[in-house]
């Protein structure tokens, strides 16, 4: 998913907090009048990362046919994976490696941008439902011009405590997935009943994320509700999440060493520096005038793209770092 803000804000992103907190959700439309909007808890001002988890866009469930649903058009990345994760309805994807693949529910789809890629996404048209989440990994320093690729994971359901969980990236609860990362990762999906709790084992170095999808949730006496995150500093060897609504609640559970690293965060792309990200701004615009090549930073663009995104302007001031 392209970050389809006509001003993006840069963001770099460094240090820890020691206290948990409760991050919500602000909104932001993906297009036109007729957008989708979704709901981003990360970055923010307050809190930029969860081990390498750098951006979650979380959206649905949304009724395609008031929305147009999702219609991402090509549009680059760099310094990055995608991961894709959906709860309901169907999108195609489509990238410069020549994927070409299905993004499903309770399926990953991971892709790598590296030194640089372009791909797009557009719901189905059988799609009525469109409901999941968009996140981002900042690559770190020393794998950040890495070859793009792309990869397909269907992790196996399980049941743990009450919970039914499926682990998508990293290890949980004596299941291991086999997609590759380039640091220490957690990424799982943990569904509980009306009331049920969820208890398990977890890497102490690790921070931790909980992003509420459906239903509320206490995790250590912090309530949160669908669409907000709980963040969880370093230090714990386990952390509980028990389900306090009526219905069916479901989460995801992030996490990861952090990184710590700086990144310079600007539309689609993660960089080191002002100059890094304006070089990959530079290079976007001219290989999307010339309709990519195969030698170029992205890729040679899909026979089926019609069109591609412009990248916004970079602010008058120089990209600087903030806290």
């Amino acid at each position: 998913m392209s970050n389809v803000e006509a001003a993006p804000q840069e963001v770099v992103c460094g240090g820890d907090s020691a206290r948990a907190e409760l991050v919500t959700p602000r909104a932001v439309p993906l297009g036109g009048p007729r957008a989708m909007t979704v709901r981003r808890t990360l970055p923010r001002r307050a809190r930029s990362l969860i081990g390498a988890w750098c951006f979650i866009d979380h959206y649905g469930p949304d009724q395609v046919s008031a929305t147009g649903g999702m219609a991402v058009p090509g549009h680059p990345h760099t310094g990055l994976q995608t991961v894709s994760w959906l709860f309901e309805g169907e999108i195609e994807h489509r990238d410069t490696t020549g994927a070409h693949a299905l993004v499903r529910p309770g399926e990953l789809n991971l892709m790598t941008a590296g030194s640089g890629i372009a791909h797009s996404e557009f719901s189905t048209p059988g799609t009525r439902t469109l409901h999941g989440v968009q996140l981002w990994l900042a690559l770190p320093v020393a794998h950040r011009e890495t070859a793009p690729a792309f990869r397909h994971h269907a992790p196996s359901p399980v049941r743990h405590d009450d919970a039914t969980l499926r682990v998508f990236l990293g290890s949980l609860a004596g299941q291991t997935s086999p997609v590759e990362t380039f640091s220490p990762l957690l990424g799982a999906e943990v569904v509980l009943p009306a009331g049920g709790r969820f208890s398990v084992p977890v890497t102490s170095s690790f921070e931790h994320g909980v992003l509420v999808d459906t239903g509320s949730v206490d995790v250590r006496d912090t309530a949160a509700e669908s669409g907000e995150l709980v963040y969880l500093p370093p230090g714990a060897s386990e952390i509980e999440i028990r389900a306090v609504s009526d219905g069916e609640t479901r989460v995801l559970l992030l996490g990861g060493e952090p990184l710590g690293e700086q990144i310079v965060m600007w539309w689609n792309f993660v960089g080191s520096s002002h100059d890094e990200i304006a070089a990959f701004r530079e290079q976007w615009q001219r290989e999307r005038a010339a309709g990519g090549s195969a030698t170029g930073r992205f890729g040679a663009f899909p026979q089926a793209w019609d069109s591609t995104l412009p990248a916004p302007e970079l602010p008058n001031a120089r990209l600087t770092p903030r806290e």
